[in-house]
This record gives structure tokens, sequence and C-alpha cells, in this order.
């Protein structure tokens, strides 16, 4: 029997990325492919490019330098690029790249495993022409969902393996392998963007906005529900769209309590909110559904007028506290999270100070500053306004540690909260940490529990915070039934 061929696949970006990730992981395992973990031990290594700013492209070509090394000493026979990096520059990337072994954009996923193969084998497989993905579908959102059928859409694949691969019974099994055991998941629940922010070029390269239907976005959670995860974040570019384009521009908030009704969910997230977009009837179901947690990834950018307008987004300070102020009264404890750009073309020291006002009163658990930059064939890059590198610096480093102070503050401010906390690690040296309603993965710290007895991950603790660590929190399991769920997961399954 021929020794089977084995793929990596190294995981850069967002979350939608990682939904992407696995995707075509399940996509190669059901035709074949052995998945392995380390890149050393694949035959090809596929990295999932990030394309969004400078730093990340930066750490997507490293990513691709670093495997290309194994080819001199280890297993690995090719390195192929995928991902936005890979979809927005093409040809370019793969000139620019020699390394890299193929380049392939997203119409390229449905056919992943022979492209794979071709280039395993020695032969070549073109890089695509960039183009504008925004052209690929109709202007109108409720004429697209007759042409997304034609269209590659990453993360919406078919709810089905091939015939012989979905389980006997239960959900049927999605296109999509996990690639590790972690107790949270994200699902995609659309794909694409009609903004038009004069600093983006998202839209660009991943298309107009579509959402999945109801029923995949269901059926995929009970699935990672049967896989023992406990937390779903629903991710997109712009989940406050969700629905429009099936004709019920509502339809998120019908949504979130079948997702929570799921067996084995104990978490519903939803991430990507735009606050110009931000209705009443979601706020309420986000801050009074059960398991559906009170969390706002709130999309600000800035809260100066002028600048706002210029980056071609809507609001200003005052109608983002009172948004922020509705939030609060419903649920006093809900998380808020944002990013900011600073140094945008144009922006002046009276509305970087206005900017501070807002970060100042608006009691933000996580706050994500980045300095202004060009990025290709987005209309700011044409401004004539633009700053001084060493302008947008300065005001880079001001507000980034006043965010870091804001972010301190605010965290001291749950102090003698109780806490419901998801257990993601157990670790002798390390201890209990988990993550707060108020903290989505990665992005908005931590938990560390004070003690450990019996938790496992996958359990969900109820805890008193009794202490705090810059943006984390300490605190101190609760005695008596507080502990609830079960350990689906294992520690060594979750790493």
């Amino acid at each position: 029997m021929p020794e089977r061929r084995t793929v990596a696949l190294v995981t850069l970006g967002c979350a939608r990325n990682e939904v992407d990730s696995e995707e075509l992981a399940g996509r190669l395992e059901a035709d074949g492919w052995q998945l392995v973990e380390d890149a050393a031990d694949a035959d090809v290594a596929v990295v999932n490019t990030c394309g969004f700013v400078d730093a990340a492209k930066k750490d997507s070509v490293d990513a691709l330098l670093e495997a290309n090394d194994l080819k001199d000493h280890g297993r690995t026979q090719a390195v192929v690029a995928v991902g936005c990096m890979a979809e927005r520059y093409g040809k370019e990337l793969a000139e620019a790249l020699p390394e890299a072994d193929g380049v392939l954009g997203f119409d390229d996923y449905t056919d992943i495993s022979d492209r794979l193969q071709t280039i395993l084998n020695g032969g070549i497989h073109a890089s695509h022409t960039p183009r504008d993905r925004r052209k690929l579908l109709p202007i109108s959102p409720a004429e697209r969902q007759e042409s997304a059928a034609d269209v590659a859409l990453p993360g919406h694949g078919p709810s089905d393996l091939p015939d012989g691969v979905a389980p006997a019974s239960g959900p049927r099994a999605p296109l999509r392998r996990r690639l590790d055991g972690a107790p949270v998941a994200s699902v995609k629940l659309a794909s694409g963007c009609d903004r038009r922010c004069t600093f983006c070029a998202i839209p660009s390269f991943r298309g107009s906005f579509i959402s999945r239907r109801p029923s995949d976005v269901l059926n995929e959670t009970r699935w990672l529900a049967e896989q023992g995860v406990k937390e779903i974040m629903l991710v997109s570019e712009n989940n406050t769209s969700y629905g429009k384009d099936l004709g019920d521009i509502r339809l998120l908030e019908s949504l979130l309590p079948e997702l929570a009704d799921v067996d084995g969910i104990e978490r519903v997230r939803v991430s990507y909110l735009q606050p110009a977009e931000m209705r009443p009837g979601l706020i309420d179901v986000l801050t009074s559904t059960e398991k559906v947690v009170p969390y706002f990834d709130l999309s600000f950018q800035h809260s100066a007028p002028d600048v706002l307008r210029a980056m071609r987004r809507f609001g200003d300070t005052d109608r983002f506290l009172e948004l922020l102020d509705t939030i609060r009264t419903k649920a006093p404890q809900a998380g808020v999270r944002s990013n900011f750009i600073v140094g945008f073309p144009g922006e002046s020291e009276a509305d970087l100070a206005e900017l501070e006002r807002f970060l100042t009163h608006a009691r933000l658990d996580a706050i994500g500053v980045f300095g202004y930059s060009d990025e290709e064939g987005t209309e700011a890059a044409t401004y004539d306004t633009k700053l001084d590198e060493d302008v947008v610096a300065e005001r880079l480093a001001r507000v980034s540690r006043l965010a870091e102070q804001l972010v301190s503050q605010r965290a001291e401010e749950r102090l003698g909260e109780s806490v419901h906390v998801l257990v993601e690690s157990v670790d002798e040296e390390e201890g209990v940490r988990g993550r707060a309603a108020h903290q989505a993965p990665e992005t908005d710290g931590q938990v560390l529990l004070t003690s450990g007895a019996g938790l496992a991950v996958g359990r969900m603790v109820e805890a008193k915070v009794v202490g705090t660590e810059g943006v984390d929190l300490v605190a101190e399991p609760l005695p008596g039934p507080a502990v609830t769920g079960s350990a689906m997961i294992s520690e060594e399954a979750a790493r």
C-alpha cells in the first residue's frame, strides 16, 4: 500500500482564516490526505496567509520562508501559499517569492487536492491574476444568493462530505476538519463586505457581502457541539449585515436563540459589529438571551467626526457613548472591545484629543490601536493630507499608552464580580486559565483561576474576580455547584 500523502496547514491572521483552513483540511482529508500538525512532517506545507496590513503580510512571507527552509532538511517537498495575501496579489506574489511552489487563490479551494498533487508531482499550476471580487456578485444583495453557487466563498463549504464520510447519525458533517481540540470554535456567518471604508482593501479581495443560510450555520454548530466545542464565535467581515441578502436584515436576532439552544453549546459570541448598523432589537437579543454573551466587538475606528467622514464612516464621540450607555443599561457587565486607527490623513491634534476623550469615557475592556499606513488600492492612499511617519508613530505610542492604562482600569472595575469562565488550559506551572464572557479568544485577555482542583479543559466555572494583571483577571472558583458542563475535551487534545 503506497504511503499516504501528508499535508500541514499553517494559519495566520484572523478567525475567519482559521475557519477557511479547517474547510481546506476537510476537503483534503476527504480526498485521502493525511493531516499532520508539524510542517516538518508534511509532504506539502500550506500557508494560509493574511493580506490585511503590512505587518500581517510580513508575517505571512516569513512563514512561507520558514516552511521553505524545511525542504532542505525535512520531509517537506513543497510549500504553497493560500489565503488573503495569495488571493490579493496572485502572480505578483509568486514572482516576488519564488520560494513558494504555488500561489493559489480562492477559486482553487474546491480543487485543492488536485492542485497540491500537481505541485507535489513537480508540475506547475499557474498563479491567478487578481481581480476585484466585488464584481463577481450582483450589486443588489437580493440577487446574490442565486449567483453564489458560481463564486468561491471560503468557509461556506457544502454541508455534507462525500457519500460514506458523514456520520451515520446526528448532524451531517460539514466540509470541515478541526485542527485543534480547543473548546471554542469560530463559525462563519457570512463573507465579504459592502462598506467602502477608505482605508480598507478587504472588500476587493473578499468580495461583496453574502450570508450563509441559517440551516448551514445551525448544522455546523450542532456538529461542532458533537466534537466537544462549548463556545462558538460567529465571524464575518460584518455580522450586523447578516440576512440582508436573504430578505431579512433581522435574521441574526432570530438565529441567535436557535444557536443557543443547541445541545452542548454553553456560550454563543458574536464578533465584528458595525456601530452604525446596531439595532435596538439586536442589542436586546445580545443582552437578554441565555447563553448568548453580552459581548460587543464594535468597529469604532475613531470618534472625531471629520476623521470618520474621511474614513467614509459614521458617528461621533457622543453618539458612540450613547450606544454604550444603551448597552450597559441592559447589561451592566457587558464586554466591549474595539480597534482604532491614529494618524489618519488629515487627523488634527483636536481630532486626536476627541478620540482620547471617547476612550477615557468609553470603559472598553480591550482596545487595539494601529498607526495609519497606506494600503494599496484604497482611497485613503491617494489622499494628499498624510501625516509624517514620525507624527503617526508618536500618536500611536501616545494612544497606546492611554489604552493600556484604560483597559487596566476597566479590569479593576470588575473586582468582586462573578464571572463564568470557560477553562481552556490546565498546566502545572501556568495554572488553570480560561476566559470570561467579556473576553473573546486571543484578543481580550484571560482569567487565571486561583484553584484548579478537579478542573479540566472545557469546563464552565463560576468564579469571583479577586485581582487583576493588566487586562487579565485573577478569579477564585466559587464553592458548591458552581462548576457546570462536562469536560468533553482532554488537556492533551486541547493543545
